[in-house]
């Protein structure tokens, strides 16, 4: 296992009540913009803190892919779907770099607290833009460098706005922004072109 993925077996901190406080899932949602419809991939998606809020967000006509490489992860956020009768959510156990989804199947890629665990950023760039329609948003959210943990990992495996908000032009998205939210993230969106437009 890569050495800053996060450890299944400590699957109970991602559903602490405290989160909800530090990080709450109404402001990056709305930071999303997510609209009814939309077909979402939730890339790092763990036991759902962020999928069952953007599934009542998309609501009964949209889909959320619940990406993660984590059975155990998958298995507990299958628990949750059950005892909620939710059936806009897709398990998908894969890695981030090869979902698996269909190209252009997505109106949002999400990555919630992954970034700073991936070896090759840019293959996951690369796998974003495959699965997201023209128009298509890309949302990064991670940790804060310069607040110290807890929670989160140790400052050492973070990584601060620019290795994404640089990233993104780079992978030919645009209309990149910038901003932190809650007291311990920072988030970055870009938006894939569609064909023939110019990439700012």
């Amino acid at each position: 296992m890569n050495d800053k993925r996060f450890d299944a077996s400590k699957a109970n901190r991602l559903d602490d009540p405290a989160r909800l406080i530090w990080l709450p899932p109404a402001e990056v949602i709305g930071a999303l913009a997510v609209q009814t419809g939309d077909a979402i991939a939730d890339i790092g998606a763990g036991t759902g803190y962020f999928s069952l809020p953007l599934a009542q967000a998309t609501g009964e006509g949209g889909r959320v892919y619940a990406v993660d490489a984590q059975a155990d992860m998958l298995t507990l956020l299958q628990k949750k779907l059950n005892a909620g009768a939710i059936s806009n959510i897709d398990l998908v156990r894969a890695e981030a770099e090869a979902t698996g989804l269909p190209d252009a199947s997505c109106h949002l890629v999400f990555l919630a607290n992954v970034w700073h665990e991936f070896a090759d950023r840019g293959a996951v760039l690369h796998e974003a833009k495959r699965i997201l329609k023209p128009g298509g948003k890309i949302a990064v959210l991670d940790w804060r460098p310069d607040v110290a943990p807890p929670p989160g990992p140790p400052i050492d495996h973070r990584l601060s706005v620019s290795s994404a908000e640089d990233s993104l032009p780079t992978a030919g998205f645009a209309q990149i922004a910038r901003r932190n939210i809650g007291k311990y993230s920072w988030f970055v969106q870009g938006i894939l072109p569609n064909m023939g437009q110019l990439i700012e």
